[in-house]
């Protein structure tokens, strides 16, 4: 029913900064609680962050906490991430996925929390 696109991956150096997109087909994000999830080689899809349905309310790993900021425009009905100060840890498939439920106050930050995921965008970051 619902497709997610992913953007604004690459390859880029250390402590340098992306910005990823992610929009929707088929469906709209307005609502739902939206996440990035990440998998770097060899190991299991994580929590990056997340951002309520409203945008009131953010979550990040501890890895992400800091360094990176997830925000939503209602308008153009899109998410995004932004990473600075990229590390080479960051390197990973970057997952967008939109929540099961709507209007939560607190997003989830487990995978079962999600329903729709998009293919995934590299980040790739050189030391």
């Amino acid at each position: 029913q619902v497709q997610l696109v992913e953007s604004g991956g690459g390859l880029v150096q250390a402590e340098a900064s992306l910005r990823l997109s992610c929009a929707a087909s088929g469906g709209s994000f307005i609502g739902y609680a939206m996440a990035w999830f990440r998998q770097g080689p060899g190991k299991e899809r994580e929590f990056v962050a997340a951002v309520s349905g409203s945008g009131t309310r953010t979550l990040f790993a501890e890895s992400a906490k800091g360094r990176f900021t997830i925000s939503r425009d209602h308008d153009k009905d899109m998410v995004f991430l932004q990473m600075n100060s990229l590390k080479p840890e960051d390197t990973a498939v970057y997952y967008c996925a939109r929540s099961q439920r709507r209007w939560t106050v607190v997003p989830s930050t487990d995978l079962g929390g999600y329903d729709y995921w998009g293919q995934g965008t590299q980040v790739t970051v050189s030391s």
